[in-house]
């Protein structure tokens, strides 16, 4: 368009906007429909007058938007109500749930298909939305193939109906065709949900995808798993709540909770700002480079036979916990090779376990964290050889952490010794974490004599450490370091 032919557009409009006006002040004077009452009352007068003045008037001055062009589709988002669940919980809403998702799942017409990792349709950001409605279902929801990405169900609340499979998922990620593909799902997202397994089977299962978000949901009433990633990875967990029973604490039935919360199957998955209030084991992990951050577990005690994390990867945990908070229930790990435990509160006599299956520990930091108990004399940290004993212990450091109620065990011990004599035992076997192994001791000796003495390491046996000197020293002080 020209620059004449964008003035004259500018002068129509303008003109007709000056007729609206002066049609409007015209109005005014000849009627004054607006003189006297309260200023409600003139602008409900006002919105009457407006109200009769032409379209076309109107339209000169604010034009209509421009319809869609031909072939454009409304916004992916995909309400089931509208496919016939029924929100109130009543009727089983299994069916047109999995309407809804069967359409999500279609690519979207116009542009041709998208791709994320090879062989995944890339769905545009489809959204499941659930309503706020409460919803009975009676089998696992699936996707109707394997190969769709980027697709989200949030809003609302799924509980399995009383004849619910058993072994089965409310929300189940895993293969529905034969279709070979190296993941089945990527950027599927889950938030704002409450899943109610009824006592039926599990929350949510996600197989073999990658890049999946669980964010902001509250599972519970599960019998197996609350929330299972096998293979795959790039599992996140956040913000979400887990438990077998609806309880904060203190509950008469906490000897019998069952069940696992959280099953980390995979790799390079993260369980963040998580709360497990209720179950068997907390988190169990059984794949390596997993991180583990800002998580609460009071599921079940230890001295009721529970536990907060098992890491139950022998001779290759590569797993980092930190700064969590374990309420009453203890983390186990099975031959532990490369595990980071750092800035993390104990409570109620809760620990760490070390668990000797081959009796393999290398590469283990349990630092800067936290321990309360109740004055026992529980281990901060603790060794299960009831498999046999470690043997092949490296690079293990227990250290920095502060202690009340408990008993420190650590694999740096210091001890200081003073008097007159030519010989002086440090005794660590009770703070030691592993029996009669020092690997390097430090140690230094002064005195206020005028003699020289010589002296020496005699012996380290049952993590005793000796020094000895050539002559009695009288005021001797003598600071040792050992390390394990």
């Amino acid at each position: 368009m020209g620059v004449a032919p964008t003035r004259a557009l500018f002068l129509v409009i303008f003109a007709s906007f000056i007729v609206s006006i002066s049609s409007i002040v015209r109005h005014l004077a000849s009627e004054d429909p607006f003189s006297g009452g309260s200023l409600s009352d003139k602008l409900r007068k006002m919105q009457a007058f407006m109200s009769t003045t032409s379209p076309s008037q109107r339209d000169s001055v604010s034009s209509a938007p421009a319809p869609l062009p031909s072939g454009t589709l409304s916004p992916r988002v995909f309400l089931v109500t509208t496919y016939g669940a029924d929100p109130t919980g009543k009727t089983d809403s299994t069916d047109a749930v999995f309407r809804a998702i069967s359409d999500a799942c279609e690519s979207p017409v116009g542009g041709g298909e998208r791709f994320l990792t090879d062989g995944i349709v890339d769905l545009g950001g489809a959204r499941i939305n659930l309503e706020g409605g409460n919803y009975l279902i009676s089998r696992p929801l699936q996707f109707p193939a394997v190969g769709l990405g980027n697709l989200m169900i949030h809003g609302g609340t799924l509980k399995a109906s009383d004849d619910f499979p058993t072994d089965g998922y409310l929300i189940d990620f895993s293969a529905t065709s034969n279709r070979k593909l190296l993941y089945y799902f990527e950027f599927i997202t889950l938030r704002d949900l409450l899943i109610d397994s009824n006592y039926r089977g599990g929350g949510i299962k996600v197989v073999n995808s990658v890049r999946t978000s669980i964010d902001n949901c509250y599972i519970t009433h599960f019998n197996t798993n609350g929330i299972v990633a096998q293979g795959g990875h790039e599992t996140y967990i956040r913000n979400s709540f887990l438990g077998q029973h609806i309880t904060a604490g203190g509950d008469p039935g906490e000897r019998n909770f069952t069940g696992t919360a959280i099953s980390l199957m995979g790799n390079d998955n993260a369980v963040t700002d998580v709360v497990i209030f209720s179950a068997q084991i907390g988190i169990m992990v059984t794949g390596q480079a997993n991180i583990i951050s800002g998580v609460h577990c009071y599921n079940k005690a230890t001295g009721f036979g529970g536990t907060g994390i098992y890491l139950k990867l022998p001779g290759l945990t590569q797993t980092r916990i930190v700064n969590s908070y374990l309420d009453y229930t203890s983390i186990v790990a099975e031959d532990p090779v490369q595990l980071h435990i750092s800035n993390c509160l104990f409570l109620g006599d809760a620990s760490v376990v070390l668990k000797s299956m081959k009796g393999v520990a290398n590469g283990v930091n349990i630092v800067d964290n936290m321990f309360s108990g109740s004055d026992k004399g529980v281990n901060i940290v603790q060794l299960d050889q009831s498999n046999g004993a470690f043997k092949e212990i490296d690079q293990v450091v227990v250290d920095r952490n502060n202690v009340k109620g408990m008993n420190i065990k650590t694999t740096i011990a210091r001890a200081s010794m003073q008097g007159n004599g030519s010989s002086w035992t440090a005794d660590l076997s009770q703070i030691l974490l592993f029996p009669d192994m020092i690997k390097n001791v430090q140690y230094t000796l002064s005195s206020t004599g005028n003699n020289f003495p010589s002296h020496a390491l005699r012996n380290v046996k049952d993590n005793k450490v000796l020094i000895e000197t050539n002559m009695v020293v009288p005021a001797a002080t003598v600071f040792v370091v050992a390390y394990q």
